[in-house]
């Protein structure tokens, strides 16, 4: 039997969830399987190597390349503090003595009798790595990281900036269609991740930084407004780790798009509950989502089966992605067989879409992304 599959997003009342944590380069697991871990518990670390600086010593002594050893005090491998003499010549009777100073507090790496350069590094940067979300470790990789499983919440968004952070979560509007501004951003908000809902500005965002407030959750944002906050024209490449002090999930997409009812009716049940947001997005090759993780303990753990996600049916709930019906939601009524002709003559399969005020409309099946709901 054939099936017809379009994107989809995830949103999911209750579903086991698998979070894979690794590290940048090898290090220490701290954690074993079976463990309980709360979202800021450290699972794992590592040391990042840390900067190296060059130093010329042949030219600051004056000497020749292959014979800065004689005037070395320190030897390769010790520790040296930043503006330490760790180079310097006898002079004429203890006179008019060249030295060498260090720039940097760190170790002496190697010297080359070759170039006259002595490599210095700083020391190395500490890599912690958190579990992101309450759950159990179920695997552990060996110098690598974990598996952490938990049930819960979980959402997918459109887009979304920052990395990840964790705090509770608050309802900050009263309607989905409600934009998210300065003046209901609060200074008991701080720590706290807020749900806003049709578009949240940049005064309410700068605010939010301003007050220490962990995430916003919006249905959209203005393109322009996310360029004055970044600072420059965002590309394709892979969002998260941007260092503006909040991070940002939109739902919806770009403009005044109102949340949809049933994600906003969602994160509103779960007001008050410890939930991780993670904003990386990457919209190329290897699609990255944006994310929001609320974990809660259920007496029936996934209970129903897996769908097959993206599938399309009659009744599926779909979002429209394409201008001029961009954003809208609705529920697939019919989806015909045989390939039709848009206005350019190319042909392909189309599908028609019932929205939520009772329209019905035809469009391309790659105008659509699927909402999936547990």
């Amino acid at each position: 039997m054939a099936h017809a599959y379009t994107p989809g997003l995830k949103v999911t009342e209750g579903t086991t969830i698998e979070k894979k944590r690794r590290l940048p380069l090898e290090g220490e697991v701290l954690v074993e399987t079976g463990a309980a871990v709360k979202a800021e518990d450290i699972v794992a670390k590592a040391d990042l190597p840390g900067n190296v600086q060059l130093l010329n010593v042949a030219n600051l002594l004056s000497v020749p390349p292959e014979e800065i050893a004689e005037y070395m005090l320190k030897p390769v491998g010790e520790t040296v503090s930043e503006d330490e003499i760790i180079a310097t010549t006898k002079g004429l009777f203890g006179l008019f003595k060249s030295q060498a100073h260090s720039p940097i507090s760190g170790t002496i790496e190697s010297m080359s009798d070759v170039t006259g350069q002595v490599i210095l590094r700083e020391p190395p940067i500490p890599v912690e790595l958190k579990a992101y979300t309450d759950g159990t470790v179920t695997e552990t990789i060996p110098k690598e990281g974990v598996t952490v499983e938990t049930y819960g919440t979980y959402i997918q968004g459109i887009f979304g900036v920052g990395g990840e952070t964790l705090g509770d979560l608050v309802i900050a509007v009263n309607s989905s269609s409600k934009e998210l501004t300065e003046e209901q951003i609060l200074p008991e908000h701080k720590d706290r991740i807020l749900v806003g809902g049709a578009l949240v500005t940049t005064d309410a965002i700068q605010k939010a930084i301003q007050l220490g407030v962990q995430g916003i959750i919006a249905g959209g944002i203005d393109d322009a407004d996310l360029r004055q906050l970044l600072g420059y024209e965002l590309g394709v490449a892979i969002t998260g780790s941007e260092e503006l002090g909040i991070t940002l999930v939109i739902t919806e997409g770009f403009g005044s798009i109102e949340m949809a009812e049933r994600t906003f009716a969602l994160l509103k049940a779960r007001e008050g509950m410890k939930t991780s947001i993670n904003g990386a997005t990457q919209i190329r090759a290897g699609v990255v989502r944006p994310e929001i993780v609320i974990p809660f303990v259920s007496e029936d753990e996934d209970t129903t089966a897996d769908a097959l996600v993206g599938m399309l049916e009659i009744g599926s709930p779909v979002r429209v992605i394409r201008e001029p019906h961009f954003g809208k939601l609705g529920r697939v009524t019919e989806l015909p067989i045989e390939l039709q002709q848009l206005e350019t003559e190319a042909e392909v399969r189309v599908l028609q879409v019932e929205f939520e005020d009772g329209e019905k409309i035809t469009l391309p099946r790659a105008n659509v992304e699927t909402i999936e709901k547990r």
